[in-house]
C-alpha cells in the first residue's frame, strides 16, 4: 500500500520527513494504532464536521471522542457530522475512514484538540485502511500551523 497522492505531494512539497507504517487492514483509527503497535495517543484520528458553509477538520487522538457540543461552541457555528458521501468526495483520493489530519492537502480548515497538539511524535491515516505516516511532532505543529486549536475531545 501507499499514501495518497495528494498527502505525498503535500509532505514532498513541505518537505518534511516521514515514515510509512504497513499494518494489516483495521477499520478505525485505534485499531490502526493496535496493529502497527504504536500509542493509542499519538494516533491523530480525524473527524468531518460541516456548517453552513462548508467542512472543517477536527483531529484528535485515537483514544478520545469530539464533543460536537464544545466544538460547536468554539467555532461559533452549528455542526454536523459530514456523510460518508461528503467524506469521498472531499479526499476523493482516499478510503472513507483513512483520511489524513492535513486539511491543507485537501483546502478544508484544520481544529486541533491540544491533547493531540503537543506530542513528541504524530502518527495518522494515509489514505487507505493498511498504511500510517509517522513525523515528529513538530514536523505536524508545522503542518498543522493554520489550524485552531482548542479543547473538544474527552478521553473514550
Amino acid at each position: 500500500m501507499t499514501i495518497s497522492s495528494r498527502l505525498k505531494s503535500y509532505l514532498e512539497e513541505r518537505g518534511v520527513a516521514y515514515d510509512v507504517l504497513v499494518h494489516p487492514h483495521t477499520s478505525t483509527s485505534s485499531q490502526s494504532a493496535h496493529a502497527a503497535h504504536i500509542p493509542s495517543a499519538r494516533m491523530a484520528k480525524c473527524v468531518v464536521v460541516h456548517h453552513e458553509t462548508g467542512y472543517v477538520l477536527a483531529v484528535v487522538p485515537s483514544t478520545h471522542r469530539v464533543e460536537l457540543g464544545t466544538l460547536q461552541d468554539v467555532l461559533d457555528r452549528r455542526l454536523g457530522l459530514a456523510t460518508e458521501k461528503e467524506i469521498a468526495t472531499l479526499f476523493n483520493d482516499c478510503d472513507v475512514g483513512a483520511i489524513p489530519p492535513l486539511g491543507g492537502a485537501y483546502d478544508i480548515p484544520v481544529i486541533v484538540d491540544d491533547s493531540i497538539a503537543e506530542a513528541p511524535e504524530v502518527f495518522f491515516e494515509g489514505g487507505d485502511h493498511e498504511t500510517l505516516v509517522h513525523v515528529s511532532g513538530d514536523d505536524f505543529r508545522s503542518l498543522t500551523k493554520d489550524a485552531q486549536r482548542s479543547r473538544f475531545s474527552h478521553l473514550a
